[in-house]
């Protein structure tokens, strides 16, 4: 079984990359998705974040991501705390569900692979990645955010050019270069041979 690690900065397009995978009938951990559902049900994250926050951070048993985002936009130690609280448990939960496969392929995405650690749990990084200037106008069209707002969550990741050069592959998504046929050439090689080259 190889594991993908999918990741790339706000607006870059990968949601639309594991879609793709999707479609060639590879599974996909969606990180943001799982860890939603994690904070919600694991009792290990909430007695963790009940401790840190308070008991008011959950309303009728689900956590109040409202709350809690209002919390850790202005506050950086917090918001390592609580990816401290988090992380771990997503990691365990992407073990076992890769565990579960059937297949020779599965994937994980997720935006910050890099300063969460899972890029150490997957076999190969793929980055998708985009102009900082094409991400953040997407990014502000999708949440209907400000430029501050997007650009305050982009300082927040690692850079793409650092992401690039840690990232076993790229594929670009400036609008200019058709994304379905670099994910084909991507998944050719990757079933056929591993190999040093980074753009695909």
């Amino acid at each position: 079984m190889i594991t993908i690690g999918i990741t790339g900065g706000i607006g870059s397009g990968k949601s639309f990359v594991s879609s793709l995978f999707g479609m060639n009938k590879i599974p996909v951990y969606t990180a943001d998705t799982e860890s939603k559902r994690l904070a919600d049900t694991s009792p290990v994250i909430r007695r963790k974040l009940t401790g840190l926050l308070g008991e008011d951070i959950y309303v009728d048993d689900r956590l109040d991501r409202k709350r809690l985002a209002s919390i850790i936009f202005f506050d950086e130690q917090i918001l390592r705390k609580v990816n401290r609280i988090i992380h771990p448990v997503v990691r365990k939960d992407f073990r076992m569900w890769v565990e579960r496969q059937k297949g020779h392929l599965c994937a994980i995405e997720s935006a910050i692979l890099f300063e969460s650690g899972f890029d150490k749990a997957v076999d190969v990084v793929l980055l998708v990645y985009a102009p900082v200037e094409l991400r953040l106008t997407r990014a502000m069209k999708r949440d209907d955010a400000t430029e501050v707002d997007i650009m305050k969550r982009m300082n927040r990741q690692l850079p793409e050019e650092l992401k690039r050069e840690k990232s076993d592959y790229v594929i670009i998504n400036d609008d200019a270069q058709a994304l379905i046929p670099q994910v084909g050439r991507f998944l050719r090689l990757i079933t056929s041979d591993f190999t040093n080259s980074k753009i695909i």
